[in-house]
């Protein structure tokens, strides 16, 4: 009994919910824009923005996110030299770690310049380049970063491959090597 009496109150609530709807009068839409929203193409004029496009520049004077930062030097001989002259490095003697610079330039520069920097590394080695020994160079720590950014002669750029602190470590274990080889 008991339960015949709760399915039969059920049945009730049912009937009593579809016979109050009124298929007659259109419900009403809050915020419409959010059940038919407007379609842009990508590049149509607009008058949002002043040129009337709606892809804009970026800001001037403004740094892309990430290690990215402008670099001041230009890639030309009057850049390097430049650079030469006054480009120092941002870290001090507590910020220059030593080992990282070594291992960095293992990776990325030994196979050239040797392990220790005086111009004998396996491609040397097979007389496909010449880089010759820091120690009869005249480099400078500006000179140096700017080699590693832009790359010089048959060096190329590796401004992608290391990130603005291993290049500044990169610098000061180079220094290291030519301080060593002039000894």
């Amino acid at each position: 009994m008991k339960t015949a009496l709760k399915y039969i109150s059920v049945l009730v609530l049912l009937v009593g919910f579809v016979s109050c709807q009124k298929n007659s009068r259109p419900n009403y839409q809050y915020m419409p824009n959010m059940y038919q929203p407007v379609g842009y193409e990508a590049y149509q004029e607009s008058d949002a923005f002043s040129n009337g496009v709606e892809a804009q520049l970026p800001a001037e004077g403004t740094i892309p996110r990430g290690d990215f930062l402008p670099f001041d030097y230009e890639n030309t001989t009057e850049g390097y030299d430049l650079a030469k002259a006054e480009l120092k490095s941002p870290l001090d003697s507590t910020q220059v770690d030593l080992e990282n610079g070594k291992e960095m330039y293992e990776i990325y520069c030994a196979i050239c310049h040797g392990k220790k920097g005086a111009g004998m590394g396996t491609l040397a080695k097979k007389e496909l380049i010449i880089p010759g020994s820091y120690a009869a160079k005249d480099i400078t720590t500006g000179s140096i970063y700017h080699t590693i950014y832009y790359g010089k002669n048959s060096m190329g750029s590796y401004a992608n491959q290391l990130n603005e602190n291993e290049r500044w470590q990169v610098v000061a274990y180079v220094e290291k090597l030519k301080a060593d080889l002039t000894k």
